[in-house]
């Protein structure tokens, strides 16, 4: 087939390589052009009290195990009272037949709070507070990467992401095996390393730091990137600038950057449609456990994905039916698009600016 003109990948379908997953994503750029393109409008955003008695993560609060909260002022972790996941639990028996395979999983689930107040997101939290966020992170991965191969920190914001209770928190579940995303990133940054000789996301950072094209935001340490590969319409990825294995390898210096980066970005995505913006987030760093600790892991690189499900507007979200679930992963909005419209965007919140009016 003769190619009717020259390819512009603003106009052209193509797909895109993932090289941490090691996959590919259809992007299609002139679907922008349909003529419905959903009704842009505010979102009406709950209120929420700033302390609400009934709601199990509240200071004093009794949680749905029967155990009652302390009157925390900044950050509070415990056990998750209906955790996925126990430390000890028997193992199952050899596979009956090689198609129906068994392995043992053991592991911890926490729930980490960010802030008394229920009122409040990171995007509205001081900096100093975010800090708090990012110190807590570092050193519970800290204490469970002692005992477990892996320690996900993990956020579900908004009720669009299942997550129902508006209290700010994250999630930290550990777990005596790598898991499915990890161990593709760990095998595809070792494989990288050694065709190339760089860890992939240091290069990937330089990369995108030298073409400017996808940059959302940046400061010394940190560099926020819709990257090349990007899924969701207004995913973003999170790299230091220096090659870092893990949270708690993180200095003073590019921990308060780090805090710093984190709310001009959220604020970003709150900005975009002027609401709570939803996503789930997640770190990824070098896996941990006793093994470890005689293990060469300098392949892998420090970094967290955020993953948005909105598409268009508060109220239109993008899903992932249909061709994406049976074939692979598509997107309409170009990453450079995307990233585009985000940098644009201002960093006062958008409720901040309706108090200044």
């Amino acid at each position: 087939m003769m190619e009717s003109s020259q390819f512009d990948p603003l106009d052209h379908q193509h797909v895109r390589y993932n090289p941490l997953r090691g996959d590919w994503v259809l992007v299609s750029p002139h679907r922008l052009k349909r003529p419905w393109k959903g009704k842009v409008e505010k979102k009406e955003d709950k209120e929420v009290p700033r302390h609400d008695p009934k709601n199990p993560l509240s200071p004093r609060a009794t949680r749905g195990s029967g155990k009652v909260n302390p009157d925390y002022e900044s950050t509070f972790v415990f056990d998750n009272d209906f955790p996925a996941m126990l430390p000890d639990v028997p193992s199952p028996g050899p596979p009956s037949h090689p198609l129906l395979r068994s392995e043992a999983a053991r592991g911890t689930c926490r729930v980490m709070c960010f802030h008394p107040r229920s009122d409040l997101t990171l995007p509205l939290m001081s900096v100093a507070e975010i800090r708090s966020v990012v110190d807590e992170w570092a050193k519970q991965t800290e204490e469970l990467g002692q005992t477990f191969t892996w320690v996900q920190v993990f956020e579900n914001k908004g009720e669009l992401m299942g997550c129902s209770n508006p209290h700010p928190h994250c999630q930290i579940w550990t777990s005596s095996f790598l898991p499915n995303e990890p161990s593709l990133e760990d095998c595809s940054q070792k494989k990288h390393v050694s065709d190339y000789g760089k860890p992939m996301l240091v290069e990937y950072a330089q990369l995108e730091t030298e073409r400017k094209e996808r940059i959302v935001i940046e400061n010394d340490c940190w560099l926020v990137v819709v990257p090349y590969w990007a899924t969701w319409p207004y995913e973003t990825l999170l790299m230091p600038k220096r090659h870092i294995l893990r949270l708690p390898d993180l200095t003073d210096k590019e921990r308060d950057a780090l805090s710093d980066i984190m709310k001009r970005l959220l604020i970003k995505y709150d900005n975009l449609f002027e609401c709570s913006f939803p996503y789930s987030m997640g770190w990824h760093g070098a896996p941990t456990g006793p093994a470890a600790r005689n293990a060469d892991y300098s392949h892998w690189q420090l970094h967290a994905h955020y993953y948005p499900c909105l598409l268009r507007s508060a109220t239109v979200k993008k899903f992932m039916v249909g061709y994406e679930m049976l074939a692979q992963s598509q997107r309409d909005l170009t990453a450079e698009q995307a990233a585009d419209k985000l940098r644009s965007l201002p960093d006062v919140h958008y409720k901040l600016r309706e108090e200044i009016h």
